[in-house]
């Protein structure tokens, strides 16, 4: 079965097709993708490679982490699987407001 890798530390240089010959090395590249902007469509630094088999991706971390790609050292990991998230990080739960409001002249009377 086919095991996806996470790649860190990558060069703005680098591309799809280079960052698949990387990962040749260790065996058979499904697919390799360095992920992009969406709005200026510069590299984020980051990308996923699927190997073939678990016994390749393993292999790939064990000889790739840590080796140079387009003058970058790359951190190779087994990519853990997406959780559902549900939106913004950042949300609180419960919703609402955040309060406050109020201001203005006066006050209590």
């Amino acid at each position: 079965m086919a095991q996806k890798l996470f790649v860190g530390g990558l060069s703005y240089d680098t591309t799809n097709e280079s960052l698949h010959r990387f990962f040749a090395e260790a065996g058979t590249v499904v697919s390799a993708s360095v992920i992009t902007d969406q709005f200026s469509g510069r590299s984020k630094g980051f990308g996923f490679v699927e190997m073939s088999t678990n016994e390749e991706a393993q292999k790939a971390v064990s000889h790739l982490d840590g080796r140079e790609l387009d003058g970058r050292r790359v951190k190779v990991e087994i990519a853990r699987p997406k959780t559902d998230g549900g939106g913004r990080r950042d949300a609180r739960p419960g919703g609402g407001s955040r309060g406050g409001g109020g201001g203005g002249r006066g006050g209590w009377r």
